[in-house]
């Protein structure tokens, strides 16, 4: 297993200090009341569902800026696949520290590891086919460079970060623009205009609009909305390699390797971070 890059520093610390806050607020009274400050402690987190475990990295920022002298002992690494009874990690630190940071490092834990673990399904699904699979913006606010992350550490690929990253003329842009061929012509005088060089996406209904953008051109991705397996083999028999061609809507674990079947070389699912079931982990004093 490759190892994996860890999450961006510059928005994780950010996020955790304001998590932390937002959790402990002025004080864990609790821990406060019932542990003494130079109480050393040790834990271990334990897996108690099968999956791929996300976000380790995660957890050790957490308990390192609670208490600098942390130490974890990783057993298993992120990306690495895990069963009931595994033990990921051990952490020892003050105690206080232990109990400050063990529901935020849970909380992005468990979620992680089931954006992982699903990626992970659909990407053995598409295997055979060598499709790529993609992730969405349909992400949970503040969360989204985690669960992008996740869905890299599932061995799964990020579509666009934001709004700001590629174009991607949707069905709503080109209802309100008028026509597919007006918003292609509206969107690269805007990008001479600004000087940007960013790709072009744009998303197509049926095959009278495919068929808009084949006489247009001027694009390097052609997505193939909510088409059927038949008519999504259709399209991409009508692109012939002339774009990129992606499918996007209604596409499950279930089916996915149907799609893929028709030759499109990117499937994107929304589901990698907003259907997924977070994994049960704990966090026990050893």
């Amino acid at each position: 297993m490759n190892p994996i890059s860890a999450p961006d520093e510059n928005l994780l610390m950010p996020f955790l200090v304001e998590a932390l806050h937002e959790d402990i607020g002025p004080g864990d009274h609790t821990a406060f009341a019932t542990v003494p400050a130079e109480a050393v402690g040790r834990a271990k987190l334990l897996a108690k569902a099968h999956g791929v475990v996300a976000g380790v990295a995660v957890a050790e920022r957490i308990f390192k800026h609670l208490d600098p002298s942390a130490q974890i002992e990783v057993l298993i690494p992120d990306g690495g696949r895990i069963v009931p009874g595994d033990i990921v990690f051990f952490v020892s630190a003050h105690s206080r520290a232990l109990l400050m940071g063990e529901r935020l490092a849970l909380n992005c834990m468990q979620r992680l590891s089931g954006v992982a673990t699903l990626t992970d399904r659909y990407v053995e699904a598409l295997r055979p086919f060598g499709t790529v699979l993609l992730d969405t913006r349909k992400t949970t606010p503040r969360f989204r460079f985690l669960e992008k992350w996740a869905v890299r550490v599932g061995g799964g690929t990020n579509y666009r970060d934001g709004l700001y990253d590629r174009i991607m003329i949707k069905d709503n842009h080109t209802d309100f623009c008028g026509s597919i061929p007006k918003a292609i012509e509206q969107v690269h005088r805007y990008l001479r205009e600004k000087n940007l060089g960013l790709d072009i996406t744009v998303e197509v209904r049926n095959l009278d609009e495919l068929q808009q953008v084949l006489d247009t051109g001027g694009v390097q991705r052609i997505m193939l909305d909510n088409f059927s397996p038949a008519l999504l083999r259709e399209a991409v028999s009508r692109i012939a390699g002339r774009f990129e061609s992606e499918a996007s809507g209604g596409i499950t674990l279930e089916n996915i390797a149907e799609y893929a079947a028709t030759g499109v070389q990117y499937i994107s699912v929304g589901a990698l971070t907003h259907s997924y079931t977070s994994l049960d982990l704990s966090l026990k004093k050893v």
